[in-house]
C-alpha cells in the first residue's frame, strides 16, 4: 500500500496535475488525493501545499520526491534480480538493428518491452544487412530490424514495418544542401560515406552502387557517429533511412530526400525472425516494434 501511495505521489509531481495523474494511474481524482493524504499521514509531514486547483512541493516534499525515485529504482532492480533467481534460467532476447538506421522506433520498442517484461535480458547487435542476416541464420539473433534486399523467405517471419524514402545527409554549407530534394545523378562527384567494417565494405559498396545507384567514390566509417563527423567535415554525403528529422548535429548538417527520375527512392524496413525460433517474447517484441512505426 505504501509503495502505491508513493507511486501516486510521484505521478502527481511529474504531471503537475491531480487529474492527469489519476487518469494515468487508473483511479479517480478523489482516490489519488486520498492516497497522497494517507501517505502524508503515514510519514507525518506535509508533502504538498494545495492552492485551489494547483499545488506546490514543500521542502520536505521535494526531498521525499527525489529520494523516492532512487528507492523506487532500487526496488525495481531488486524485483528483477529476485525474479531471475527464481527463474534460474534467465530469459534472453537477442536483437539486431541496421547500423545505418537512424530512427528512434527501435529504442522506444526496447524501452516499452523492458518496462513490460523487466526480467528478460536484452542484447543488441548492429551491423549491415549481411551481418544481421547471418546472425538470424546462425541463431545468434532472435529478431532483426533490417532492410529488405532479398525476396521474402518461407523460413522467416517477414513483418513489414514501413516503406520509407531515402535521405542523404551532408554538411549544411555544401552547395547541394540548399536543395529541397537531390537527384542521385547530381551526387556523382560527391563521395558516398557508408558505415561498414573492412569485412563489410565490398558488399555494402556493391549494394549502394548497383541497387541504389551511387556512381561516385566510396568512403567508409566504423560507426554512424564517425560517419557523421566525416559528413560534417564535408568529406562526402551519407545515405540514411528511418526518419526525415534532422539529426543531432543540428545546424551543421542537412538531411535531404533522395530522388531518381523525379521520384523518391524507397526502402522497405522489416522485422525478421526464423519461424523455428519464434516464441512469446520474440513475437511480443515484434508487436511492440510494429506499434512504434
Amino acid at each position: 500500500m505504501l509503495l502505491r501511495q508513493i507511486q501516486h505521489f510521484q505521478k502527481v509531481v511529474q504531471e503537475n496535475s491531480f487529474t492527469k495523474a489519476a487518469a494515468l494511474c487508473h483511479i479517480s481524482q478523489s482516490g489519488i488525493s486520498q492516497s497522497i493524504k494517507a501517505l502524508e499521514d503515514e510519514i507525518g509531514v506535509k508533502l504538498l501545499l494545495r492552492k485551489n486547483r494547483s499545488f506546490e512541493l514543500t521542502e520536505a516534499g521535494e526531498h521525499f520526491y527525489k529520494k523516492s525515485l532512487v528507492i523506487h529504482a532500487d526496488l525495481l532492480q531488486l524485483c528483477r534480480e529476485t525474479a531471475r533467481i527464481a527463474q534460474k534460467d534467465t530469459e534472453h532476447l537477442a536483437l539486431g538493428v541496421l547500423s545505418t538506421y537512424s530512427g528512434d522506433a527501435f529504442n522506444r520498442a526496447i524501452a516499452s518491452f523492458s518496462e513490460k517484461y523487466p526480467s528478460v535480458d536484452i542484447s543488441v547487435v548492429s551491423g549491415n544487412h549481411e551481418v544481421l542476416y547471418d546472425g538470424l541464420r546462425l541463431d545468434r539473433i532472435d529478431l532483426a530490424l533490417n532492410d529488405q534486399r532479398r525476396a521474402f523467405s518461407d523460413e522467416y517471419e517477414n513483418l513489414v514495418l514501413m516503406d520509407t524514402i531515402c535521405y542523404v545527409e551532408m554538411a549544411a554549407h555544401h552547395p547541394l544542401a540548399k536543395l529541397d530534394t537531390v537527384n542521385i545523378d547530381a551526387l556523382k562527384n560527391t563521395p558516398c560515406i557508408l558505415v561498414a567494417t573492412p569485412e563489410q565494405q565490398e558488399e555494402e559498396q556493391k549494394y549502394y552502387r548497383d541497387i541504389i545507384g551511387f556512381n561516385g567514390d566510396f568512403l567508409f566509417a566504423d560507426t554512424l557517429q564517425a560517419a557523421r563527423v566525416m559528413v560534417v567535415s564535408n568529406r562526402g554525403m551519407m545515405p540514411v533511412e528511418g526518419t526525415g528529422h534532422d539529426s543531432f548535429f543540428g545546424a551543421t548538417l542537412k538531411r535531404i530526400p533522395l530522388i531518381r527520375n523525379d521520384r523518391h527512392i524507397l526502402r522497405k524496413y522489416c522485422a525478421f525472425w526464423k519461424k523455428d525460433n519464434s516464441g512469446f517474447f520474440v513475437e511480443e517484441f515484434a508487436k511492440i516494434l510494429k506499434s512504434m512505426f
